[in-house]
């Protein structure tokens, strides 16, 4: 499922706090991006004790429990786990990644709030949780039947949302530096074929394991760990803001007309992000358009103009790249790309050849 409208986590908190609690949620989103934490942290706010079941671990007795003889009948006894005297949240993690035999066993149990006999304590929450088909998990479809029985809601990444997070997590500095600088990076589409891939669990991966190496962080040692953590492109991009905060190129000084581009040879990996960075800079900061022109824009536009002319007599190529479309489709305004090829018309005849 692939909902039209989604939420960010502080969205999301807002929505299990007035929905949750009079009916089933279920929480669609790619793996990686909080769900499972923030069940965990809306049953800290309610006051609940939280019980996760995975559903891709179960099987239907797991839930209605084996029959037992009780009086000359026999009766299903549910799981302890389960079966509790106090209210509590129950979470049902990867629910659209179990069998449809085990989705029939959640009919009741999402629904009414019962399996078998057992009936879960007034005041307790039920909540669901899987990954979409488009995310490359192990998904099965879910029954209309069961659709139809809870509340849906899609979260989605916020860049600013997970910074202030990781601000009073702890989150090492260079992750936060580099998330600072390229948010885009934050996340992306789950890949297709097997490799590790960026998403907010596994920048707090990345942090963990900078801050068990501390001073001892060697360029080379950064490579392994980001490579195991994030995106192939990435990683590199990563070795190239380190590099790059720990040498004399500052894309602010740049900007300002303090320093050039780096144009050394071994520098090509810290020109290429410089240069990313540089075009996300100004996407975030240049308007859609030039009715929103203020003397700051056209300053910032006429600056760009000139870098990224010299940054094509350093590397045609990466100029290129400059101005065209980031990874996640963003683009630089339409006028300022107008102004590119009347006054640089070599740079993009040169890219589209």
């Amino acid at each position: 499922m692939n909902l039209s409208a989604s939420v960010t986590s502080k969205q999301l908190m807002d929505v299990l706090l007035n929905i949750a609690v009079v009916r089933p949620v279920f929480i669609w989103g790619p793996p990686g991006i909080g769900k499972s934490s923030l069940v965990q942290q809306f049953a800290d706010l309610v006051g609940l004790p939280c019980v996760s079941l995975l559903g891709s671990q179960l099987a239907p007795e797991d839930l209605i429990g084996v029959p037992q003889i009780i009086d000359g009948t026999s009766r299903f006894c549910p799981p302890s786990m389960i079966a509790r005297n106090e209210p509590y949240c129950l979470f049902l993690d990867e629910l659209n990644a179990c069998t449809h035999e085990v989705q029939k066993a959640f009919y009741s149990l999402i629904l009414e709030k019962r399996i078998g006999e057992y009936v879960l304590p007034e005041g307790s929450v039920v909540i669901g949780a899987g990954n979409r088909a488009q995310d490359s998990a192990i998904v099965k479809p879910m029954s209309s039947a069961l659709i139809n029985r809870m509340f849906h809601v899609q979260l989605r990444v916020s860049h600013r949302e997970w910074l202030e997070w990781a601000y009073e997590n702890d989150i090492h500095p260079l992750v936060i530096s580099y998330i600072e600088t390229r948010p885009d990076h934050l996340w992306v589409q789950p890949p297709k074929h097997e490799e590790s891939f960026s998403t907010p669990r596994s920048w707090h991966m990345l942090s963990d394991a900078l801050k068990e190496y501390g001073d001892r962080l060697q360029p080379e040692t950064l490579d392994v760990l980001a490579t195991g953590c994030l995106s192939p492109h990435h990683a590199g991009q990563l070795k190239a803001f380190y590099k790059q905060t720990s040498n004399k190129y500052k894309l602010k000084a740049i900007l300002e007309g303090e320093t050039g581009w780096p144009h050394e040879p071994e520098d090509r990996d810290v020109l290429y992000f410089m240069a990313q960075s540089f075009r996300a800079q100004l996407i975030k900061e240049l308007p859609e358009t030039k009715d929103n022109l203020t003397e700051h824009h056209k300053r910032l536009a006429h600056r760009a103009k000139a870098l990224i002319k010299s940054l094509s007599t350093i590397s045609l190529e990466i100029a290129q790249l400059s101005v065209a479309k980031s990874e996640t489709g963003e683009s630089l305004p339409d006028w300022f790309l107008v102004e590119i090829v009347r006054d640089l018309p070599r740079l993009v005849q040169k890219k589209e050849a």
